[in-house]
């Protein structure tokens, strides 16, 4: 079973939708007792990072997060990544999770006033380095982004990359091999998305 965390960040229909197309057990839900039943768990999210890691902690569900990381596969969807990461520059300086070493920045400041932010639209994913959440993908498929900010100092842990402007930080994974980040959003990027979503489902 996936666990889909709610806490009240964005509106989870199409990547739910998404996990059903797939014919995979999931539930959404803010209550410990279910992370800890469940196979896998995902960790969505829109909006700004401050809020995100505000409300997360108010669900009660933070520490809860941190501890299952290295036990089961853990898979952050935009946001959800970012929060992943040691700490932001959105808005101020937050503390992120701390799941996967590096920082979240504006994208504005790197790219220049050519391209506009947010970055909103389909990019193909370039893959760095191989790994199993790639098993039903191909180098270069199209996926899509909606976001202003992206994960920096974080080389170590990129597997997949997208070209805009400079190289968008856009799927990551931990040391452990066990916690996943997605900047763009799979349960928006058809059929590529969905092999990405299945993938995970078999980590």
């Amino acid at each position: 079973m996936i666990a889909v965390i709610d806490y009240g960040v964005g509106n989870l229909f199409s990547l739910v939708s998404s996990l059903r197309f797939l014919e995979l057990d999931c539930i959404v839900t803010n209550k410990k007792e279910d992370l800890l039943r469940a196979e896998r768990i995902i960790l969505p999210g829109v909006g700004a990072f401050g809020d995100a890691m505000a409300k997360l902690r108010e669900s009660g569900l933070e520490d809860t997060v941190k501890e299952l990381a290295g036990a089961k596969p853990l898979l952050g969807i935009c946001l959800g990544m970012q929060i992943l990461f040691d700490k932001s520059y959105e808005h101020g300086e937050h503390k992120g999770l701390g799941l996967i070493p590096g920082t979240v920045a504006p994208l504005a400041a790197d790219i220049g006033p050519a391209l506009k932010v947010p970055h909103m639209g389909w990019n193909r994913l370039e893959i760095v380095r191989d790994d199993q959440i790639f098993k039903y993908f191909t180098n270069g498929e199209w996926v899509y982004y909606v976001h202003s900010f992206y994960a920096k100092n974080c080389t170590e842990n990129i597997l997949g990359v997208s070209e805009y402007g400079v190289m968008v930080t856009g799927l990551v994974c931990s040391g452990s091999g066990k916690v996943y980040g997605m900047q763009f959003h799979p349960e928006k990027s058809g059929n590529a998305g969905l092999r990405l979503l299945r993938a995970f489902a078999e980590i």
